[in-house]
């Protein structure tokens, strides 16, 4: 068995920490030593209304069980108000360790009836809103040689859902930030991973049959988010987290086809489309570099050249 994973001497931040799986990711760091900022604007399910009740009820759970917390309500998409929320964890304990981006809304319409101001909504809360909140941590998770990031997505993003465009788009966007911070990160000890979570909750209650509430508990996710931003955690990772199965999300790429001179036609690729498909010696690729330097060594091996890279 592994060590215990502890957070004493930790701070984090949990967005979205008033209901349902920030509220346990925010419970479970303060359960293990974690001085917890629990984030919750306090709206409806599609972003509407505002109460502070829910994040401060969360602080009292955490105090109940002798723990340290503070409540904060910023929008994670209005920069100033993560700023401030991020300047009042300083002023609190003069550092943040952990950064849980969980807050999100739904607006689910198919695309062709979706309007474009629920569109940017929705990646405004999701995308901008997770961007915000790392940014704002960011110097400082540098400055201390010290970060542990976590992105929520989605396999609505990851695989689809009908009628979630909007959501889709965001829950996507997470990997794509996740790829470049964690390689901005590693010099300083920030390391970035991804959550890809299957929950009954609020936001999602009604896509389940009752039986499947407890199974599908938001408690059952927490484990692997813990790991996710413990200090001996990983960076890069896509995790699936649901019911207490937790498995990894990769992308890879095939090893495809090179055409070259009067063969490099549409005609071509289509007639060697399951060559280009085939998954055999497939490969992930670590940066987007890696897929350009592929693609030059196989042009240049088609030619019978020999490139010094």
């Amino acid at each position: 068995m592994a060590a215990d994973i502890r957070f004493d001497g930790r701070v984090a931040i949990v967005t979205g920490a008033g209901i349902g799986l920030g509220r346990s990711h925010a419970l479970g760091l303060a359960a293990r030593g974690a001085k917890v900022v629990v984030n919750d604007l306090g709206v409806s399910r599609d972003g509407t209304g505002s109460t502070s009740e829910a994040s401060e009820a969360v602080v009292e759970e955490i105090k109940a069980m002798g723990g340290e917390a503070m409540a904060h309500g910023a929008d994670v998409s209005d920069e100033a108000g993560v700023k401030d929320m991020v300047a009042q964890a300083m002023d609190a304990w003069g550092r943040i360790d952990i950064c849980v981006n969980n807050a999100g809304i739904l607006m689910d319409k198919t695309f062709a009836k979706m309007d474009m101001s629920a569109f940017r909504k929705v990646v405004d809360v999701h995308l901008f809103g997770s961007a915000n909140v790392a940014h704002a941590c960011w110097p400082i998770m540098r400055e201390q040689q010290y970060g542990r990031i976590v992105f929520t997505s989605s396999s609505s993003g990851l695989y689809g859902n009908f009628g979630q465009a909007n959501y889709g788009a965001a829950k996507a966007a997470m990997m794509g930030l996740m790829n470049v911070l964690h390689l901005e990160g590693a010099r300083d000890n920030i390391r970035v991973n991804t959550l890809a979570p299957t929950a009954v909750t609020r936001m999602t209650e009604e896509l389940f049959p009752p039986e499947a509430a407890e199974m599908l508990a938001p408690e059952t996710i927490t484990p692997g988010l813990l790991y996710l931003v413990s200090e001996d955690a990983p960076s890069h990772v896509i995790m699936g987290a649901g019911g207490g199965s937790f498995a990894q999300t990769r992308v890879y790429e095939t090893q495809g086809i090179t055409l070259t001179g009067d063969e490099n036609t549409p005609e071509v690729v289509a007639a060697q489309f399951d060559q280009l498909t085939d998954a055999s010696g497939q490969t992930e690729m670590p940066d987007a570099f890696s897929q350009t330097k592929k693609y030059a060594l196989n042009a240049a091996k088609a030619r019978g050249l020999t490139l010094d890279w």
